[in-house]
């Protein structure tokens, strides 16, 4: 049994969808971010800097912080989606996520979304490098179907939940049509749609009619 520490954000978003896509039994237990339970001392022993999401693996007693890290840890696990062959593609993609992509977005979020008119400069360098990511991403999946190649991994399990705020970020997902293309595909495996609905049933799914 895996024990997921999460809250409704696309980080916490990649784990239950690698968990559906997965077929392992999980059950959610919510971090609420606005009550500030990632300060407790009880998670911040399983997740140092007070991060969502965690996971404990109740068949060994292990809890693993960090998205990234436990999307590998549960494609070894599960023996799916992390292929070792392909690892090389896999880790780089994965990467470029948890180092660009993920962090980017999430400022253009907190500047563009959360906090508009405070600060033009915060406002206009993130839509900029958001919109280069949409470039780029729209770039390589016109190289190949997933993002990593021809087969669906970790890598886009971690990217997907990202431009799942698509309508936040006022670039035009239709304007670029691998990416929306790879984004819709996606957003249409059942896994997906169960991950992405884990802690509101009736959340419906950007874009998806």
């Amino acid at each position: 049994m895996i024990e997921l520490f999460s809250a409704d954000t696309p980080n916490g978003k990649k784990i239950s969808i690698m968990l559906e896509e997965i077929g392992f039994d999980y059950k959610v237990t919510k971090v609420d971010l606005g009550n500030k339970d990632q300060f407790k001392p009880e998670f911040i022993k399983i997740s140092p800097f007070s991060k969502i999401p965690v996971i404990t693996d109740h068949d060994n007693n292990e809890s693993i912080f960090e998205s990234g890290a436990i999307l590998m840890y549960l494609g070894e696990k599960s023996g799916k989606y992390y292929d070792q062959q392909d690892r090389l593609k896999i880790n780089q993609w994965l990467m470029a996520q948890m180092g660009t992509i993920g962090p980017m977005i999430g400022q253009h979020h907190q500047f563009h979304h959360y906090n508009p008119g405070k600060s033009e400069f915060g406002e206009e360098r993130y839509f900029k490098i958001t919109k280069r990511i949409y470039q780029e991403l729209d770039t390589r999946l016109k190289q190949s179907k997933y993002l990593a190649g021809e087969k669906y991994t970790i890598a886009d399990i971690a990217t997907w939940p990202w431009l799942a705020r698509h309508e936040w970020h006022d670039i035009g997902l239709k304007n670029y049509k691998n990416l929306s293309k790879w984004y819709l595909e996606i957003a249409e495996r059942d896994a997906v749609i169960k991950g992405y609905r884990f802690m509101d049933k009736d959340l419906k799914i950007p874009g998806l009619i």
